[in-house]
């Protein structure tokens, strides 16, 4: 079983994307995940509601979110985009199947309520955040999709053990799926040629990863690529062989994602 995690970016081709799995899923099982942080932050902005980032003490940043904020979130995630992105695959004549992590109860969170943030030279805690951390996966549906010759495309929300919708960090919850499914092989595509050693710098790519080393690229990654390298190294702990990060704006992105044009984590 393949699993593809597409970024939520503007320039996304999702065209390409459509094609490249109308192609696969002849060949293998897939689950496609995908964001749509572009469009959430779009919404947001013509409702005139605030998104607030914050920073954690480790230096990882997230979006705090209030009831108001995870109401766009749904309309953008498990709406607008989810649906559109599930259109484009039946156009290609894959019996694609759009689900979010609340339906069924396919991705159960830890929520997390509380948490610390950097404000200045403080560390504060903020409170009624409505996240969560993605600790358990219906398996059960996603293999009688995969199984009946559907294909399953997920997006956030989870819902915690307390059955409340709570935000959830993709990169975290495809490391949770993929070990909780056996998977092997895990493709994330996103606006970047993968991972740069100079995020400025395009011609900068890092081709090959050692997964040991995984957690030394840290040190100079920004803002969500700090969430992307951690996802990695919890789903090579979960039973990952290869992660392929490669850029989603190509043409054909999975195909030559799985050619190694990008960067390769193994």
């Amino acid at each position: 079983m393949l699993l593809i995690k597409a970024g939520g970016g503007r320039d996304i081709n999702w065209d390409g994307i459509a094609r490249d799995i109308s192609y696969l899923i002849s060949r293998e099982k897939v689950v496609l995940v995908h964001g749509a942080s572009y469009y959430r932050d779009n919404l947001a902005s013509r409702l005139s509601i605030p998104i607030k980032t914050v920073v954690s003490p480790s230096g990882i940043t997230s979006v705090y979110t209030d009831q108001q904020l995870l109401e766009v979130f749904l309309m953008a995630y498990a709406g607008l985009v989810n649906k559109k992105v599930v259109a484009r695959l039946q156009k290609e004549g894959v019996r694609a199947v759009g689900l979010s992590g609340v339906d069924g109860g396919l991705w159960q969170a830890k929520a997390k309520k509380e948490i610390m943030a950097r404000e200045g030279d403080r560390v504060i805690l903020l409170k009624d955040n409505l996240t969560g951390r993605v600790e358990e996966i219906n398996t059960e549906l996603i293999n009688l999709l995969v199984e009946n010759n559907y294909l399953p495309v997920i997006c956030s929300p989870a819902i915690s053990f307390e059955k409340e919708i709570v935000n959830t960090d993709n990169d975290w919850a495809i490391a949770i799926m993929a070990e909780k499914l056996k998977i092997r092989k895990l493709v994330v595509l996103f606006e970047n040629p993968g991972l740069l050693e100079n995020p400025d710098d395009e011609s900068t790519l890092v081709p090959r990863v050692e997964k040991e080393k995984i957690e030394d690229y840290l040190a100079f990654a920004r803002g969500r690529m700090k969430k992307k390298i951690l996802g990695a190294k919890r789903a090579m702990e979960g039973g990952v062989d290869v992660i392929y990060w490669a850029d989603g704006r190509i043409e054909n992105p999975i195909l030559n994602a799985l050619e190694g044009k990008g960067t390769v984590i193994s």
